[in-house]
C-alpha cells in the first residue's frame, strides 16, 4: 500500500515550519536559565550514547501527554515558560516533536540541526546518563 505522505514529507514539512538551531547556536544557550533542552530519544539511546548536561528526557511517544496541562501525565517543566530546544539522534524526531508542540501552543520552541549526533561530532558537552539507584 503506497503511503499518502511518508516520513520524509512529514519531516520536510516540519523543518519548514519550525526554528532550527545549529549546534553552535544551541550550545551558546546551554547555560541560559530561560532555556530547557529536551531529549526525545529512547532511554536505551541515552544509556548508550550519553546525554546533554541538564537536558530533560521526554520520550517522543509521551510528548503530547507530558506537555498538555490538562493531561494526567503533565510534567511541570513544560509549564515554566522557557524556550524549549528539542533534539533526538539525527534531527528527524525532534523536528516532528517541535512541530507538534508548536501546534499544541508552546511558542518558544526549536530543535537542533543534526540532533545529538551533530552535537557529539562538534565536541559539545556530553555527560553519562545517571543510573537509577
Amino acid at each position: 500500500m503506497p503511503m499518502l505522505k511518508g516520513y520524509k514529507a512529514l519531516v520536510d514539512e516540519a523543518m519548514a515550519q519550525v526554528r532550527t538551531y545549529s549546534v553552535d547556536e544551541a550550545k551558546a544557550k546551554l547555560a541560559d536559565p530561560d532555556v530547557q533542552f529536551v531529549d526525545v530519544r529512547d532511554v536505551r539511546e541515552l544509556e548508550r550514547e550519553g546525554v546533554v548536561p541538564g537536558a530533560f528526557s521526554a520520550p517522543r511517544g509521551m510528548i503530547e501527554f507530558w506537555i498538555d496541562p490538562d493531561s494526567p501525565y503533565f510534567k511541570p517543566v513544560f509549564g515554566e515558560g522557557k524556550e524549549y530546544i528539542f533534539f533526538c539522534a539525527a534531527g528527524w524526531r525532534s523536528a516532528l516533536t517541535t512541530k507538534t508542540v508548536q501546534d499544541m501552543g508552546l511558542e518558544k520552541v526549536a530543535h537542533i540541526e543534526g540532533g545529538f549526533s551533530a552535537w557529539k561530532a562538534a565536541g559539545a558537552p556530553i555527560a553519562e546518563k545517571a543510573k537509577k539507584a
